[in-house]
C-alpha cells in the first residue's frame, strides 16, 4: 500500500500562483512516474500532468505554458506550481500513481482561483 499526501491548495486571485505537492511513504516516482488530476464540480476528473520516471513531462493544452510538474525523488515528493491562475482551474486535484499491483491517489486538495 503508497500513502500520498497532497498539500498546498488554497484560494488564490486570478494570475497568481500556487504548489501543489505530494508526498510519497516510499520510492515510487522515480520507477513509476506520477500524474495530477484535477476535477471541477459537476465535471469528470481529468488529466492535467504527467512526468515519467525519466522525467518526461505531458500537459493538457489549456495549462501549458502556466504549470509545470516535477520531481524531487530524493524527497519521493512530486509538485505542481501553478502560474497565471485562472477562474476555470477552480478544482479539487489529486495526485496519482501505480505500481504493479495498484493504483494509489491521494486526498485531494482544493483550489480555487477567485476575485
Amino acid at each position: 500500500q503508497v500513502q500520498l499526501v497532497e498539500s498546498g491548495g488554497g484560494l488564490v486571485q486570478p494570475g497568481g500562483s500556487l504548489r501543489l505537492s505530494c508526498a510519497a511513504d516510499g520510492r515510487i516516482f522515480s520507477i513509476y512516474g506520477m500524474r495530477w488530476y484535477r476535477q471541477a464540480p459537476g465535471k469528470k476528473r481529468e488529466l492535467v500532468a504527467a512526468i515519467s520516471s525519466s522525467g518526461s513531462t505531458n500537459y493538457i493544452d489549456s495549462v501549458k505554458g502556466r504549470f509545470s510538474i516535477s520531481s524531487d525523488n530524493a524527497k519521493n515528493t512530486a509538485y505542481l506550481q501553478m502560474n497565471s491562475l485562472k477562474p476555470e482551474d477552480t478544482a479539487v486535484y489529486y495526485c496519482n500513481t501505480n505500481n504493479q499491483w495498484s493504483q494509489y491517489w491521494g486526498q485531494g486538495t482544493q483550489v480555487t482561483v477567485s476575485s
